[in-house]
């Protein structure tokens, strides 16, 4: 990841090291239920303590709309944090002023702290100088392990960044390097799918990756408004009728990219959205009025393994049908397992990311089975629109 400085260069020894980490987890009764988001920063925070660094954590919790609110205290959080590194992990009760301060003056090398929710400031969505400032002032060296976050052009994901000597995480050089992967260096042929209910939602994205993957291959409610634009007639689906125009610009500009765009030429249609209702496959000239497209069909399968059979490298965002209602949910989990079982035989290199996307490769029991799967959400889709990340340009090297 040569465009990133990151810990390899970093000196932490005696240093006050300001660590942005996303730590908005979901809390019940005052315990954090999921711990995934900590987990993964987990590695980061023990490199910098063992190599006797003073690791301050920045981080956000909820919408507290810029104000202090004790349902948002991250207080709760630093102890799940203490718990998951096997560390006593400190926390103080603001994130700037006298009380942080206070409490990062009395650490010691190799010893933890976790400042209070940033945005409990408005100040810090806002960006605003002063606030910056005042963050700064806490550290020596800044370092962002938050690429979930690093879309936003806070004070604490891109701020301080141009304030201190500013790295790249382990955990968001693994996004770094896994998305440079994907789509600023792939292994070519490069595929893409692109699923989901709207193309409303995506337009960016299909944009951007008309011009660079080999083979788009489009699923989920969107492959409709494709298939009306081409005169298909798509009965009760959902579909942007709207939109078919602008469906025909992409195919248009796929073709004349020399790119191949594989849309579905099955599909598994019934007459209610219910799971296990009363469904046949048919082909995509022959919906009838009063039937929904809810999945894509048997030969539409085959057609997009045959893809990822040539591919080298693809990238998912977006499942093919309605994946949590069954039977819709066939060809996401069969091209989910076959996408596995190519990247476990070192045939491909597997890039995911975005909510429905996790949920459905964790459903089909090959989340752990792909070269890397982003919990991102945001910052990974707009990282696939092409758009440069506030806080990731903060980190590259000059």
């Amino acid at each position: 990841m040569t465009a990133f400085r990151n810990l390899d260069s970093a000196e932490v020894k005696g240093k006050r090291v300001l660590l942005r980490v996303d730590l908005n987890v979901p809390i019940e009764n005052g315990r954090v239920t999921d711990s995934t988001r900590i987990e993964r920063v987990a590695a980061t925070i023990l490199e910098i303590a063992d190599k006797g660094g003073k690791a301050i954590i920045l981080a956000h919790l909820g919408r507290p709309k810029g104000k202090p609110d004790l349902a948002f205290t991250l207080k709760p959080v630093a102890d799940a944090v203490g718990a998951i590194i096997g560390r006593p992990v400190a926390f103080a009760g603001d994130c700037i002023g006298e009380t942080a301060v206070k409490a990062i003056a009395a650490m010691k090398n190799g010893d933890v702290l976790v400042l209070e929710n940033t945005r409990f400031y408005a100040a810090e969505e806002k960006n605003e100088p002063g606030f910056v400032a005042e963050l700064a002032k806490l550290g020596d060296i800044y370092v962002n392990d938050a690429f979930s976050a690093a879309h936003r052009a806070h004070a604490s994901t891109e701020g301080v960044a141009r304030h201190l000597p500013a790295y790249a995480g382990r955990a968001m050089q693994m996004e770094l390097d896994a998305l440079t992967l994907a789509l600023s260096a792939p292994v070519r042929p490069l595929a893409a799918i692109v699923g989901g209910a709207k193309v409303s939602g995506k337009l960016e994205l299909l944009g951007n990756l008309v011009q660079k993957v080999d083979i788009l291959i489009i699923g989920g409610g969107m492959a409709n408004t494709f298939l009306f634009a081409q005169g298909k007639a798509v009965g009760k689906s959902l579909c942007e009728k709207d939109l078919a125009g602008t469906a025909r610009d992409i195919l248009a500009a796929a073709k004349k990219a020399g790119h191949e765009v594989l849309l579905p030429v099955d599909a598994t249609v019934a007459k209610e959205f219910k799971a296990h209702a009363p469904s046949r496959f048919v082909d995509v000239d022959h919906v009838g009025e009063d039937e929904m497209i809810l999945d894509i069909g048997p030969k539409s399968i085959i057609a997009v393994e045959a893809a990822l059979a040539k591919a080298k490298t693809l990238v998912w965002n977006g499942p093919f049908g309605a994946f949590e209602t069954p039977p819709f949910d066939a060809a996401t989990m069969q091209i989910a397992k076959t996408a596995a079982f190519l990247t476990g035989d070192g045939k491909l290199k597997s890039v995911a990311g975005g909510g429905d996307t996790v949920a459905a490769l964790n459903a089909a029991g090959v989340g752990d089975q792909f070269t890397y799967v982003s919990t991102a959400g945001g910052a990974f889709l707009e990282w696939l629109e092409g758009k440069a990340l506030p806080g990731v340009e903060a980190l590259r090297a000059k």
